[in-house]
């Protein structure tokens, strides 16, 4: 799904321009077992800190600016390298043999190829981080605005903004923000419970239905409104423990009262090979109708507690 930069550029006129190895090797980035067990330490004194204290409400939100922090230096370097290989272009379109053209072209080829491994590692701290996050709070942790997305080939979770999706798609762009498998729609809103069995329960509904869906469509990505609680937050966390990439449809709310409508069109234009309904609003009964309209097969958990409606 990722090309690294230097299988970007085999696939160009670099004219007789040797492309040398990075001015550094794996040894100069924090390795694996040293990123999980500094980041564990941290967040495990993290939330001592704060528990039993007046704060303990607003860990979580300390908790999303910790895997945010990460996030935001992996964007600064892919923005580094996105600059960089559009100079990269522009040399190569002015190539004219001269040792001062090579030497610049060279150099910008160290440049990004320093960029990308920087985000590599920004990326794998940011995917430790937020696995600590998941276990801690029980959701999948995504930006505010934008994907969260792995270009390492080991990274396969990934959360992708539909409005990030839709763009590279219409340039026909083939990386990290276009998943590969076969979309499957998932849909509900939020539920109240008269006890924390209940609430358990609802939840180990959805997860074994998701389990039975991938069990038939192992490459499945999962689509979904990208909501922080309710079911949207319950599938996005199964999405994460499986690997699975996800990608989101928030609302538009510039859109008023149609904005619901409008996504359930953007999803069902990917023609999933399901929709996954559990229990909504009427937004989320308009999407079952539509899908079965389209002829689109329905699991329908729409019944008490994530059930088959009827049973």
């Amino acid at each position: 799904m990722y090309d690294s930069f230097i299988d970007q550029l085999s696939g160009l006129d670099l004219s007789g321009l040797s492309i040398r190895p990075a001015p550094f090797n794996a040894t100069d980035f924090p390795c694996e077992d040293a990123i999980d067990q500094t980041l564990g330490a941290v967040w495990s004194n993290l939330f001592a800190m704060f528990s039993d204290t007046a704060l303990e409400a607003d860990a979580e939100d300390i908790a999303w600016g910790v895997v945010n922090l990460f996030h935001r230096a992996a964007s600064r370097k892919a923005a580094q390298l996105d600059r960089a290989s559009d100079e990269i272009r522009v040399l190569l379109a002015s190539a004219d043999g001269s040792e001062v053209h090579s030497s610049n072209l060279e150099e910008q080829v160290e440049r990004a190829q320093a960029a990308e491994a920087s985000m590599l590692a920004f990326e794998q701290m940011r995917e430790a981080a937020a696995a600590l996050y998941r276990d801690e709070t029980g959701s999948s942790w995504k930006p505010v605005s934008g994907s969260r997305t792995s270009h390492s080939r080991n990274l396969t979770s990934a959360v992708i903004d539909a409005r990030d999706f839709l763009r590279a798609r219409a340039e026909n762009r083939r990386h990290a923000l276009i998943p590969e498998g076969t979309p499957v729609v998932f849909a509900g809103g939020r539920q109240s419970f008269e006890s924390t069995e209940d609430a358990k329960r609802y939840a180990d509904n959805i997860w074994a239905t998701l389990d039975k869906v991938r069990d038939v469509v192992p490459d499945l990505f999962l689509v979904h409104g990208g909501d922080g609680k309710g079911a949207d937050r319950l599938a996005a966390s199964w999405a994460e423990r499986r690997e699975v990439q996800q990608l989101t449809y928030s609302l538009d709310r510039r859109l008023g009262a149609r904005a619901g409508f409008k996504r359930n069109e953007q999803m069902l234009s990917l023609n999933p090979r399901y929709v996954v309904a559990f229990p909504g609003n009427g937004v989320t009964e308009r999407l079952v109708i539509d899908a079965k309209t389209r002829r689109i097969t329905v699991v329908d958990r729409r019944g008490l507690l994530g059930t088959s409606p009827g049973s």
